[in-house]
């Protein structure tokens, strides 16, 4: 029997390349196509890479006459910065959108007819109580989260044509790192709140809490914080049972949350990154950014029945294991001292 393998768009990337060590870690093989703008290649290294565009249909084709075991895509690639997408929603379209229905093109052309696509829960409406699941309304507020809920839509209606089966997982908010340490976030200046954090005790400056009105309990922004691990074992899950997955929506097509049902406020995480490196992080209150959303976390358990899935990792975890990863990648880099743990 031939070795079985999958192709990860965007696999040099935090999410796509902790999904490749998951399957390694099973004996499985992740084909990596990353065109590099924010992904590393070392976080490609052991793994047949390929470097270029999703929407390069030689490219594409060139990948599966190499690897014809490839047996479904896992759509990781694209932008996902939010206030920057209000600023520039063309190229977020372009990216994400459009290079994506050349992606899928490109893959039923060559017999690939199963597709694993990252989406967001930032397609939600957020209720009332910041909950939902996958019934709830699907009314996204910046360009970025419109191009996933876009993006679900081409895959849906591709399902319904019987081009494809697909599922999108939309993932609530990836903390930490790969626990062996073998990847982590790259960027060394992101926009998340606990990477934020990250950097501002690094760099001994305060961090930023941008909006402190919104109707949460503690006036700061609600997330569900899931550990990017437990995110990559989900992934494996998914692949794992794909056809039944996809067969449980309508036409081939299903989506499902990935959260842990845990919400988390700003202020709590702040409270969380102390515990863990034993000393509060100064910090200064400051207006709401463009694209801003309260935020929403997951109440459905639904990923438990059709996965046989559940997470293990809490917020302290996320926190130490990205503290780890910025303490190894700041090695690497000759830059600050790590940070004490407790």
């Amino acid at each position: 029997m031939r070795n079985v393998k999958y192709l990860i768009t965007g696999g040099a990337g935090f999410i796509g390349s902790t999904v490749g060590s998951a399957l390694l870690d099973r004996g499985i093989t992740p084909v990596i196509l990353d065109d590099l703008s924010t992904g590393r290649a070392s976080f490609a290294a052991g793994r047949p890479f390929y470097r270029g565009d999703v929407a390069d249909g030689d490219l594409v084709d060139r990948i599966f006459a190499e690897h014809p075991e490839i047996r479904a895509t896992v759509h990781c690639a694209g932008v996902i910065v939010v206030p920057e997408s209000t600023r520039d929603p063309l190229r977020y379209y372009r990216e994400n959108l459009a290079k994506s229905v050349e992606l899928v093109r490109h893959l039923v052309r060559n017999g690939c007819r199963r597709v694993l696509f990252s989406s967001t829960a930032a397609v939600y409406r957020p209720g009332a109580d910041f909950a939902v699941d996958e019934s709830s309304p699907v009314d996204p507020i910046s360009p970025y989260a419109r191009t996933k809920a876009m993006v679900e839509a081409v895959l849906a209606d591709c399902a319904r044509a019987g081009e494809l089966r697909a599922v999108a997982l939309r993932y609530f908010n990836p903390i930490g790192a790969d626990p062996l340490l073998r990847t982590g976030l790259q960027l060394r200046h992101p926009t998340h709140a606990l990477g934020r954090m990250i950097e501002a005790a690094s760099t001994g400056t305060e961090f930023r809490v941008t909006g402190t009105d919104w109707p949460t309990r503690d006036g700061s922004a609600v997330r569900d914080y899931v550990h990017v691990w437990d995110l990559a074992q989900a992934h494996v899950a998914a692949l794992a049972r794909f056809d039944e997955v996809a067969a449980a929506g309508p036409h081939g097509y299903t989506a499902l949350n990935i959260g842990t049902g845990v919400g988390t406020t700003v202020r709590e995480l702040l409270a969380a990154f102390a515990a863990v490196t034993g000393r509060p992080l100064p910090y200064r209150e400051a207006p709401r950014r463009p694209g801003d959303v309260p935020g929403v976390y997951n109440r459905s358990r639904r990923y438990q029945d059709l996965l046989g899935w559940s997470p293990r990792f809490g917020v302290e975890d996320g926190i130490r294991h990205a503290l780890e990863w910025r303490a190894l990648d700041d090695r690497r880099h000759l830059a600050v001292a790590p940070l004490a743990l407790r």
